[in-house]
């Protein structure tokens, strides 16, 4: 797949493993990473994680704009602190090369009051990768993203399904969604950079 020079990287819900997916992708395609807002910060930072999975330069991890310690959606994890999420200091970086750019959530969260992630990424007209746990649910999940991008006219590149492989929710997303299902991820024992790479690789190499 030629993949963009900038994509997003949304999920169907939260936990489904989307910054393995951001830190494979990094790491494949020797991108810069940038999760705009980061809520949960009191558990770590997901650039952190990106950075030790994907082996990557620490240079190309670049700062959040957002970060935000209490593990709730952007609007109330910043209001919780007392701040507001203004889209004006959410202009992507310069980046010299790509840049693969991480969500918080799902599509249809919301940064602040008047604005969800799905209208930043229409504003930045950034085309989206959605992550999707491959267990019951996974086909009406992925199919409402989908939909909901699709009516907010945001492109859509595909599909990682990650946790399992099955064949009828391939079948079934792609069917349905009309979209490609780029890659099926088993529960993975163990991440490394080396166990990331070899995934990349046999997917998108």
């Amino acid at each position: 797949m030629n993949f963009p020079q900038r994509f997003f990287i949304t999920g169907t819900d939260t936990g489904v493993g989307k910054t393995v997916v951001s830190a494979l992708l990094a790491a494949g395609l020797n991108a810069g990473y940038w999760k705009p807002v980061q809520s949960g910060s009191q558990q770590g930072l997901d650039s952190s994680q990106v950075q030790k999975l994907s082996g990557l330069d620490p240079a190309r991890i670049l700062p959040e704009a957002y970060v935000l310690p209490q593990p709730l959606s952007p609007h109330l994890a910043a209001e919780r602190e007392g701040l507001y999420i203004n889209p004006e200091k959410l202009a992507i970086p310069q980046f010299s090369g790509r840049l693969v750019i991480e969500g918080a959530g799902g599509i249809m969260v919301p940064l602040n009051r008047e604005m969800l992630i799905l209208d930043w990424v229409k504003k930045m007209s950034l085309p989206v990768l959605v992550v999707a746990p491959n267990r019951l649910g996974v086909i009406n999940h992925t199919l409402m993203t989908v939909s909901v991008l699709r009516q907010a006219e945001v492109p859509v590149l595909g599909v990682i399904l990650n946790f399992g492989v099955n064949s009828d929710h391939v079948q079934a997303i792609e069917h349905f969604a009309k979209v490609p299902v780029l890659a099926q991820i088993k529960a993975l024992d163990s991440l490394s950079p080396g166990v990331l790479m070899e995934i990349f690789l046999r997917y998108f190499g």
